[in-house]
């Protein structure tokens, strides 16, 4: 494939094509495991390819040369509740080389090839592996160079029209399958060779197992296969969630769930679940907003329900409140894989009680949290926030019944410079690359501001056979409630990209921006005699990039004598130490953030602010939106003048957190 060239060494070389048959990707890696070792880790494609949903050898054949022939029939998950789920019916040979190189080649066997015909499917759409592999070559002194390519025609003439760009985006197969098996091998191998280290006494496979199973799980709710048990239930008329009801515990509960969470007496599984398409918003984005921010969108009464069924007694159908109980989370970190792309949390919900009715429900409850794909810059990666109460024993084979999220982006087609040229993706330097950088027009890469995606969410729940159209009509209200939810949300985050070009997170790059900035340093110049900047530069650009860039947490609350100061603007050192985001931003207050010896001493200050411009104010700790403390050496503030009126006006406060970091 032409266009190939060196990216990162955590992928290796990666590349696509946009002009073959199908969908197509290619990648070469550098591991430290033997050929044998590599081929047996690929063989097992559910442990690395999570739309996998099982794969049966149907037949080994062993040939003369010491290798061995397979037939495989492969079932797939769909990626959304919007189109059928694929199956493939291959041939894989496997055999080694002189040089101690091992093969591993597959494709379908259709009418044209010939060979035996596959299992018959109904609840399935037959795609087409073309010749697709691995070749591992041993390097001297140990480790393997590992070749993949990868080759499938997913039959897009099946999907909706607005979906095909999902089944015929190469960048989309490279993330899914080529990457991953590379990202999986250099897992393992780190942590075969001890260079990964988990805190919590918990071995690194069964952290893996977890993230497997929450993903299994969703996956399983997204398909809803009548040969898990899955039933569709009854609409109200409005086809905007769909219902689906397992009573089946026999057949249904693999080792993701447990039978204990369905009633002794009579019960099962529901599943309220909805796809929709989103307008320019960037799938990393949006999940990162609802992963931080679960307030916005999760109802307290529903998570106690939904943590119920871990429990003896279950508690009866909430009455959702349209506020629900409030709530704060604290995330805390489990595991997260080496590059930094998926990560395994816990999340405890800290209930809190304001009438007595309240206090049997205001309690904390955790959650076991598989976040992935919220690195913007990943071409073509699927974001995702899958979710399952626990309890607090947390044990190794805890049941998990999974909820959540998962954004695809929408791969726009690209003009090609002529009559059938071939283009391809170097995926790997793309990951390199933020999104301002200078890229020419025949990239044919979608503009972000036409960046659509396809949402779809999934929500479970047990229930009680008599309890049973009580929960469906509270699941559905929710998923309603839900949807509006985010779509609220995407419409916040989606005009906030005004200008990608100076950072490669959000950073807003508008006029007013760049006006808030000569104002930030102007005014604290002139009341401190210092300089916020080490080279205080007349371009504008130049120095909103370095106040963005700065290393300690800078930011700008309202300066109302009416109200609370709430923030206005962070760089990204601030937006770290709150743990936020510039959309989320305006909803923190100052004084929920100072612990209250912070809230006294600006309050003593407040005057010399207003009157000399500025104050410094002693060490001391606040805490981020997620509850979590942070420790500064020193904050400075000071008054940020409008300095494009004759008057100069007060416009907002600034302070500066120096030398911040988390306790």
């Amino acid at each position: 494939m032409i266009g190939m060239k060196p990216g990162p060494d955590s992928i290796g070389i990666v590349a696509v094509s946009r002009n073959c048959s199908g969908v197509a990707a290619r990648a070469c890696g550098l591991v430290s495991l033997e050929p044998t070792k590599v081929a047996e880790i690929l063989k097992d494609r559910p442990s690395w390819y999570r739309d996998c949903r099982c794969i049966d050898v149907l037949s080994i054949i062993p040939t003369a040369n010491g290798g061995t022939i397979e037939l495989i029939y492969m079932q797939t998950y769909a990626p959304t509740t919007l189109a059928a789920a694929r199956d493939f019916w291959t041939l894989r040979y496997t055999t080694s080389l002189e040089d101690g190189s091992l093969v591993i080649c597959e494709r379908s066997l259709t009418s044209s090839t010939g060979g035996p015909t596959g299992p018959p499917t109904t609840s399935f759409v037959r795609a087409e592996m073309l010749p697709s592999g691995f070749l591992i070559r041993p390097c001297d002194g140990g480790g393997s160079i590992i070749h993949i390519v990868d080759h499938v025609d997913l039959d897009v003439w099946s999907v909706p029209e607005v979906l095909r760009p999902l089944y015929e985006s190469s960048k989309i197969l490279a993330q899914k399958m080529t990457i991953a098996a590379l990202r999986h091998i250099r897992q393992i191998a780190q942590e075969t060779n001890g260079e990964i280290q988990y805190g919590g006494g918990r071995q690194p496979a069964v952290l893996r197992t977890f993230s497997q199973r929450l993903c299994r799980g969703f996956n399983d709710a997204v398909n809803g296969f009548v040969d898990d048990g899955w039933s569709l239930m009854g609409s109200d008329g409005v086809e905007d969630v769909t219902i689906m009801i397992n009573s089946s515990p026999g057949k249904f509960f693999g080792s993701q769930y447990n039978t204990s969470m369905v009633p002794s007496f009579g019960g099962g599984v529901l599943c309220a679940k909805a796809s929709m398409l989103l307008q320019s918003v960037p799938p990393a984005l949006l999940v990162r907003f609802l992963r931080e921010h679960r307030s916005e969108w999760a109802d307290y009464g529903i998570d106690t329900y939904s943590a119920a069924c871990l429990k003896p007694n279950p508690y009866t159908v909430p009455c959702a409140r349209p506020s629900g109980f409030p709530s704060s989370q604290v995330i805390l970190p489990l595991a997260h894989t080496v590059e930094h792309e998926e990560f395994l949390e816990v999340v405890r919900l800290e209930g809190q009680a304001f009438t007595p009715e309240d206090v049997a429900l205001a309690r904390d409850m955790y959650l076991l949290q598989l976040c992935s794909g919220i690195d913007e810059n990943a071409v073509g990666a699927c974001a995702q926030l899958v979710f399952a109460p626990i309890d607090e024993s947390f044990a190794d084979n805890a049941p998990l019944l999974p909820s959540g999220f998962r954004v695809i982006p929408l791969d726009s087609k690209p003009v090609m410079d002529g009559p059938g040229a071939a283009r391809t993706l170097d995926l790997a330097s793309t990951l390199e690359v933020g999104p301002g950088s200078n890229r020419s027009t025949g990239d044919g890469e979608p503009n972000s501001y036409n960046l659509r995606s396809v949402l779809t969410i999934a929500f479970q729940f047990t229930f009680e056979n008599h309890l049973r159209d009580d929960v469906a009509s509270m699941a559905r209200q929710y998923v309603r409630s839900v949807v509006g939810s985010v779509q609220r949300v995407a419409m916040a985050i989606a005009p906030s990209r005004i200008s990608p070009g100076l950072g490669p997170k959000s950073l807003p790059g508008s006029p007013e921006a760049l006006t808030l900035a000569r104002w930030i340093c102007r005014s604290y110049r002139i009341h401190t005699g210092g300089e916020l900047l080490r080279a205080d530069s007349q371009s504008g650009d130049t120095l909103l990039k370095q106040l963005w860039n700065h290393s300690d947490a800078i930011m700008c609350c309202s300066l109302k004598t009416n109200a609370s100061p709430v923030f206005t603007f962070a760089n990204q050192a601030g937006l770290d130490m709150l743990e936020t985001t510039l959309v989320a931003l305006q909803d923190i207050m100052l004084d929920k953030i100072l612990d209250e010896a912070g809230r006294k001493s600006l309050c003593a200050e407040f005057s010399k602010i207003m009157q000399q411009g500025f104050a410094h104010l002693p060490a001391g700790i606040c805490v981020s939106s997620m509850g979590r403390p942070v420790s500064y050496e020193q904050a400075i503030v000071w008054k940020v003048v409008d300095d494009d009126n004759d008057d100069a006006a007060n416009h907002c406060l600034g302070l500066m957190f120096v030398n911040w970091s988390f306790v």
